[in-house]
């Protein structure tokens, strides 16, 4: 049995929690690297010995370390650049393990964290993980729909949202992503994100794949007053990881 994405996010190991051998397989097998799963700033057998705890999807959904950091320093980069008159809040609407989460926090020290989480078992475990790591995170079990429509903000409070819906099959390997297919499609969050907080500055990072559908990423693009893109040469190239970064 080959321990892959196809493994653990669509076959039996989906919402099995894993054991440390599995996470390290799972990393063997699929990049050449036991310590792939690294996330909270842990290797696997680190996090491991904490209680810390991934289901099968999560291990291949979640955003690792190295691309976290960096996507926690580039959007640091990009709010410092951004007058905060009323602060500033970071929402993470599909937070799964909320590594990501963890990680922008940390380079923005001081700001509120809230994330969304609608699938129950992994609410329960990422709740249980970062209990475990004492990281003062909001994080609610519901869908991100309902959840950013209880989200109260002061006028021209900053808001600092990290978009990474489950790519599932918009993920090709001939294609890339398209982005119009993640569910739900990342336009649509875009849109009701912008009609919510109509009267608050935004600044949106949105993750993306070194290969990606151009036509979706000019759709969005499009939704921006700026725009920068970048892509972190972390694996092999063609499968690299990054993010949109999107100001309006």
């Amino acid at each position: 049995m080959i321990y892959d994405r196809q493994l653990l996010l669509y076959g039996p190991k989906r919402n099995t929690v894993l054991e440390l051998s599995e996470v390290q397989r799972y990393g063997t097998d699929s990049f050449g690297d036991p310590d792939y799963v690294s996330v909270y700033g842990l290797r696997p057998a680190e996090w491991y010995a904490k209680g810390i705890r991934l289901l099968g999807r999560t291990a291949v959904e979640c955003t690792r370390d190295a691309a976290a950091d960096a996507i926690g320093m580039d959007i640091a980069a990009a709010a410092s650049k951004l007058p905060r008159p009323a602060g500033a809040l970071v929402i993470d609407p599909f937070a799964g393990s909320a590594n990501t989460l963890v990680w922008i926090l940390r380079h923005l020290p001081g700001v509120r964290g809230l994330g969304f989480e609608l699938d129950s078992a992994v609410f329960e475990r990422t709740a249980k993980n970062l209990a475990a790591l004492k990281v003062s995170i909001d994080l609610v079990n519901t869908d991100h729909s309902r959840g950013l429509a209880d989200v109260v903000a002061a006028p021209g409070q900053l808001l600092i949202i990290f978009i990474a819906p489950p790519w599932g099959h918009a993920l090709s390997e001939d294609a890339g992503l398209d982005l119009r297919r993640t569910s739900p499609p990342i336009i649509e969050i875009l849109d009701a994100l912008i009609r919510r907080f109509e009267r608050n500055p935004l600044l949106c990072a949105v993750q993306v794949y070194e290969r990606v559908v151009a036509a979706s990423l000019d759709e969005l693009k499009a939704r921006f007053t700026w725009s920068a893109l970048h892509i972190y040469p972390l694996n092999k190239p063609g499968k690299n990881h990054g993010i949109l970064l999107g100001r309006r």
